[in-house]
């Protein structure tokens, strides 16, 4: 099974470009998670032959939003974290904005695992988002996966906005406490480590110059000055499952590329 997610900055955007169909023809993904989607399902009109669509969409039209497309039918879908986690985490919202009102989690349910997609919020160019990322997210999502992981092995995957490490981008000094780099979001995602989840692409392939993100500008795709900011995270038990774990950056269309992993199950 080859799990593929992309975060495509605006599902619309990628099919005017003609660059979907040729995403789908290249890795020939099982399921496939999306990330800032920017659309309802209904305008998106996707209607992938063969896939079922489960769409968790922002209620600020043409923002943030996530969505699974998927070959097999999952046991379940939930959108959205759960009540209890947002308000013992007191996840409310910021200045910016609701997280919880931004589409920015889905969740299937198969057999033996369960998928969750995630955007994670950035913490901005000011840092003016990185209180509630790092005070209230970053623990409530932590905390919702541990939850799952208890039930059946989990594989996170999506634009989870940090490099943990040097290695994850092309400038780690010049980059050191801004967003995508703080200590705080470094943490976070080492928190998830700690949990006992797998970074599966570093199962595979060590060093830098493996990034899934770049700048739009001075020709940094080109030159290969990106970030490693999307990932796939899997449970210790679905672990040595996975046969490859892999970064598409051939895949245009996005300032992101795919990322993927395939499962022997």
């Amino acid at each position: 099974m080859r799990i593929v997610s992309w975060n495509v900055n605006g599902i619309r955007a990628v099919q005017r470009k003609g660059m979907f169909d040729p995403f789908l023809d290249s890795l020939q993904p099982d399921i496939i998670c999306l990330q800032e989607t920017r659309a309802d399902q209904s305008p998106a009109d996707c209607n992938l032959a063969g896939y079922e669509e489960h769409w968790h969409s922002a209620a600020k039209k043409g923002y943030s939003g996530t969505a699974i497309f998927s070959r097999h039918s999952p046991m379940s879908v939930v959108t959205g974290l759960p009540s209890d986690l947002v308000t013992k985490h007191q996840l409310a919202g910021d200045s910016f904005g609701n997280p919880n009102d931004e589409g920015r989690v889905v969740t299937a349910e198969y057999a033996d695992f369960y998928l969750v997609t995630a955007y994670t919020p950035n913490a901005k160019g000011n840092l003016g988002r990185l209180a509630l990322r790092h005070e209230q997210w970053d623990p409530a999502f932590l905390n919702y996966v541990k939850e799952l992981n208890k039930t059946k092995p989990v594989a996170i995957c999506g634009d989870l906005n940090v490099a943990h490490t040097d290695d994850d981008l092309a400038n780690p000094k010049a980059n050191v406490g801004k967003a995508g780099f703080t200590n705080e979001e470094r943490h976070g995602f080492s928190q998830l480590l700690a949990a006992g989840f797998v970074d599966s692409f570093r199962i595979f392939t060590q060093g830098n110059g493996h990034y899934t993100w770049w700048s739009n500008f001075s020709g940094a795709r080109a030159r290969n000055v990106g970030w490693r900011i999307d990932y796939f995270l899997v449970s210790q038990d679905l672990a040595p499952r996975v046969q490859a774990a892999d970064i598409h950056p051939d895949i245009m269309g996005s300032d992101h590329c795919p990322v993927s992993i395939t499962l022997d199950l």
